[in-house]
């Protein structure tokens, strides 16, 4: 297998990601509005809030990849959500869970960190809300799904240059944010 920082398959799947990003986020935010306060929807919960952090791995605004972070989580945050409930292995979630795979395979050793560094966004917070904020009160969740909804419907496809130089530019971004 060629090194993952040039094969050509990311420069088709990763656009993919970006144009579906609204989208999976409405769908994710609709299996929460649906979950109970376990550990799996906390999981897809840390995924979605995500979006809203002010500093996140890649700054929103960097050209081609800026939006491929928050892909990133939100298909490892899926992973983890059916990984702690077996039952959230459907449609969206699953598909999105099973994609972080693919995440797995581009960033190789640094998956694992990306990995521990969602889990982490559990105890963390965005827009001053934190995950446990949002599962334990009912009207905090219900503003939450509205803005994730929002977010959602607004959000504009970013470009991304099919140049084996952007995957190499998100794996350094990526490996150097995660290395701390």
């Amino acid at each position: 297998m060629s090194d993952a920082a040039i094969d050509p398959r990311y420069l088709e799947l990763f656009p993919q990601w970006l144009r579906s990003l609204g989208e999976d986020a409405a769908a994710v935010g609709e299996a929460v509005a649906a979950g109970e306060a376990d550990d799996a929807t906390r999981a897809l919960v840390s995924g979605l809030n995500y979006i809203f952090k002010s500093l996140d791995l890649i700054p929103d605004g960097i050209d081609d990849i800026g939006f491929l972070d928050d892909a990133f989580v939100l298909r490892v945050a899926c992973a983890q959500a059916g990984a702690a409930r077996a039952e959230v292995r459907q449609g969206a979630v699953q598909r999105l869970g099973d994609d972080a795979r693919a995440v797995g395979d581009f960033l190789g050793p640094d998956y694992a960190r990306l990995d521990a560094y969602v889990r982490g966004l559990r105890k963390g917070a965005a827009r001053g809300r934190t995950v446990e904020e949002i599962l334990a009160d009912a009207g905090v969740r219900t503003e939450f799904l509205q803005e994730v909804k929002a977010w959602a419907q607004g959000y504009q496809v970013p470009t991304f240059t099919r140049d084996p130089k952007t995957l190499v530019k998100m794996k350094a971004f990526l490996g150097a944010k995660l290395a701390g």
